[in-house]
């Protein structure tokens, strides 16, 4: 069986990095234009020269411009696909007008889940299209993608959110706030809580008022499965995710991909992935149609830990391993856990040792600066305490 690539959303740099460090094979990401991400920080052009020197020849990068396009804008598309050509392994699309581009310039292409293909018929065209690969529509079963994987290398999503609409194509954004999920700006009205009530005031009680919102996929429980359906590529969701959640999500799936994991570790695995960023979650699509039971009843997440700032590194003593923190919010005692955050850094630990002053302490408080024992971090890295959500002060 041939190595099945590990793809991890990159939102920003600090996201490129924490996924790269838990083991990602390839790394998706967006511009500023053309993204269906609107609102994620996403890069530059500018910054496909960091992001290759970042990555190296070992990890792969793909980026998406799989919005919908209008005249006005394909002068400025095509300035663009001629920007990033020799920088990008490939390019997520799927207007015609993206794909036409790209076989102009000799850009790889990869045909977006937005085009929601779901049979052979729709992938053999897009492979004589010139497609070096095909991100499925979510609405297929394990069975049916299995059949298509014969035809093109094909990828498929394999944790994080669910859109409510067919393949993400939704318009209720767009009529509520005029903001249009297809140019990646949607505002998720579909995560919110509804009430049912007719023309005479009367109100209709619902089990779970979360109408439209969909539980987050996870397919750990059954990726033995996937591993052996002839995928190419696993891609976790969450371009828009704190770089944790990245780190996190890609850590237990680099696992799970390395080596055949039993019950107990995927039960484990479940717990960890629990404690980032969802919505509780569900088997999507692969075995059978979603049901009642794969809506949410979470509008905020059900994640178990968050972060809390806590404040930044004003310098770092290389020969002590020792890093000088100014406390800006909250306190810290040893023991607890932290998490430093930069462009170049990403690491959790928990507090061993602290000091003001040469004295060892056991606390440290808001407008005090102290020095930690840490593995290596920058001036102005992010410093903050992991805490459970319902300790959130």
């Amino acid at each position: 069986m041939s190595k099945i690539e590990l793809l991890s959303p990159a939102g920003d740099f600090r996201s490129l990095n924490s996924a790269i460090k838990a083991g990602a094979d390839a790394v998706y990401f967006g511009l500023k234009e053309f993204n269906m991400r609107d609102s994620a920080k996403n890069f530059s052009i500018k910054d496909l020269d960091e992001i290759n020197k970042i990555c190296g020849e070992k990890i792969k990068k793909y980026l998406t411009l799989n919005t919908i396009i209008f005249d006005n804008e394909l002068k400025n598309l095509e300035k663009i696909i001629k920007k990033i050509r020799g920088k990008v392994d490939a390019v997520i699309c799927w207007d015609l007008s993206v794909i036409e581009l790209c076989r102009k310039y000799k850009v790889p292409f990869h045909i977006s889940t937005q085009a929601s293909v779901s049979n052979s018929e729709a992938a053999k065209f897009y492979k004589k299209l010139g497609a070096k690969r095909i991100i499925l529509a979510r609405e297929l079963n394990l069975k049916q993608i299995k059949e298509i994987s014969k035809i093109i290398p094909v990828e498929i999503f394999i944790h994080g959110a669910m859109c409510v609409a067919v393949s993400g194509r939704c318009f209720t954004s767009q009529f509520l706030h005029n903001k249009s999920a297809n140019r990646g700006k949607c505002r998720h009205p579909c995560r919110k809580s509804y009430k049912i009530i007719d023309s005479e005031g009367n109100e209709l009680k619902l089990e779970n008022n979360k109408v439209m919102s969909a539980k987050d996929l996870c397919t750990l429980p059954f990726i033995e499965k996937l591993k052996a359906s002839g995928i190419s590529s696993f891609k976790i969701e969450g371009r828009n995710r704190e770089p944790e959640y990245v780190y996190q999500v890609t850590l237990i799936y680099r696992k799970a991909l390395d080596k055949k994991i039993n019950k107990k570790e995927i039960q484990q695995s479940i717990k960890e992935l629990k404690q980032v960023y969802n919505r509780d979650f569900s088997n999507g699509f692969y075995f059978k149609t979603p049901t009642a039971d794969d809506f949410t009843n979470s509008e905020h997440g059900s994640q178990q830990k968050t972060k809390k700032f806590i404040g930044k590194v004003f310098h770092y003593w290389k020969k002590s391993g020792v890093a000088g923190i100014k406390i800006c919010a909250g306190e810290l005692k040893l023991g607890d856990e932290i998490l430093v955050i930069g462009n170049s850094t990403f690491f959790r630990t928990k507090i061993k040792s602290m000091e003001i002053e040469n004295k060892k302490i056991k606390e440290v408080k808001k407008s005090q600066e102290v020095g930690i024992a840490l593995p290596y971090c920058r001036k102005n890295d992010e410093v903050y305490a992991v805490v459970e959500k319902t300790n959130l002060k």
